[in-house]
């Protein structure tokens, strides 16, 4: 069973701006909460004991905030100081707070209790396969109707395509085994330089949420979400 995850924290969050010239966007509200909180909340709901969250921008307010806030699970957090290292990177740089799979989560999705269900759909199916699994969504779902498919889906296996032609989008949870880091030796990369090696060997896998999707992109969404 995985009982760890990393939450990524460490983003500008250019397209919020001006709300995030002085506020980080794991900081934004949803509601009475913070994408960060909704974000933890939801991983101890599916019981996980340990978390770790990379920082870099405004990251002194995220480390001051979960001191303040009293979280069931550990929390670690991992400042990237020198410099933002992207998706990729920054898992790589936590990798040593990991000795087993684990789950990789993005703050800006609204995560509620309805993707627990899928989750352990997912964490079993990983299981099985044991390298990268996706949760995706086709497009036709997302609140944001601007946002362009990443992926295609055959037989639960990710494959890539035109922008354009592409349905799915990824939700930003996955499960990762720290082996798919293997032999890379770069420090700032995107995690999508990962994924395309599994691609190139059918071994990048996925689940279809069914869930509608809501992930804060712009300020306008931002704003949408908020008034629903």
């Amino acid at each position: 069973m995985i009982k760890k995850a990393m939450i990524l924290g460490a983003g500008f969050g250019k397209r919020l701006k001006p709300l995030t010239l002085n506020c980080p966007k794991p900081l934004l509200k949803i509601g009475n909460e913070t994408l960060l909180s909704n974000t933890i909340n939801f991983l101890q709901n599916f019981k996980i004991k340990e978390v770790v969250i990379n920082i870099h921008y405004l990251g002194n307010q995220i480390t001051e905030y979960i001191k303040k806030n009293k979280f069931e699970a550990k929390i670690t957090i991992i400042d990237e100081k020198n410099k933002i290292l992207d998706t990729g990177g920054g898992i790589l740089n936590a990798l040593n707070h990991f000795d087993e799979s684990f789950i990789c989560i993005n703050p800006d999705t609204v995560w509620n209790l309805n993707y627990i269900k899928e989750l352990k759909v997912l964490e079993k199916n990983f299981l099985d396969k044991k390298k990268c699994h996706l949760l995706i969504v086709n497009k036709s779902k997302s609140f944001d109707k601007n946002l362009k498919g990443d992926f295609d889906l055959t037989k639960n296996i990710i494959t890539r395509k035109k922008k354009k032609e592409a349905k799915y989008i990824y939700t930003g949870l996955q499960i990762i085994n720290p082996e798919i880091f293997e032999n890379i030796d770069e420090e700032v990369f995107s995690i999508n330089k990962v994924w395309d090696k599994l691609i190139s060997t059918n071994q990048l896998f996925a689940l279809e949420s069914n869930i509608d999707f809501k992930h804060v992109s712009t300020l306008d969404i931002y704003k949408k979400i908020n008034i629903k």
